[in-house]
């Protein structure tokens, strides 16, 4: 498998200060160059510009997926299996609502993977994911 490369997203958001201390402090992710507008976060090794834009937010619309209404418009990062149930258990001790509660999608088959949605402070879906067998990642 090939290194993969960092990828870079720019959201919109409501607040600096909330949305610093739910990916610094909630999420783990180390700040990078800031201003008054905008932040740029290290998101598990990928770029986030968040962009206060209060204007711009919108709710996501849902599509079923699994027998769950998943956001259309989210993002995420596909954990290891250990850290994506760290992760959640972390996020149920800080009383995360939760879109989609942590569960295992697809049991028993191809795709297995564990999976939880959240909303940021500005609104913006967020999906974790994890996979026991990380070749399954693309599979069909």
């Amino acid at each position: 498998m090939t290194a993969i490369q960092p990828f870079h997203l720019a959201f919109p958001i409501r607040d600096i200060d909330e949305t610093r201390a739910f990916y610094q402090d909630l999420l783990g992710c180390e700040i990078g160059r800031s201003t008054e507008k905008w932040i740029d976060f290290n998101f598990f090794g990928h770029q986030l510009s968040a962009h206060v834009r209060p204007e711009e937010l919108a709710q996501a619309k849902a599509n079923q997926v699994d027998g769950k209404n998943v956001p259309v418009r989210h993002f995420g990062v596909v954990l290891k299996w250990k850290d994506w149930h760290d992760l959640a258990e972390k996020l149920k001790d800080h009383q995360v609502i939760f879109i989609i509660e942590p569960y295992i999608r697809f049991k028993g088959e191809v795709g297995e993977q564990a999976t939880m949605f959240f909303l940021d402070p500005s609104g913006n879906a967020l999906e974790f994911k994890a996979f026991q067998d990380p070749e399954q990642i693309f599979a069909k």
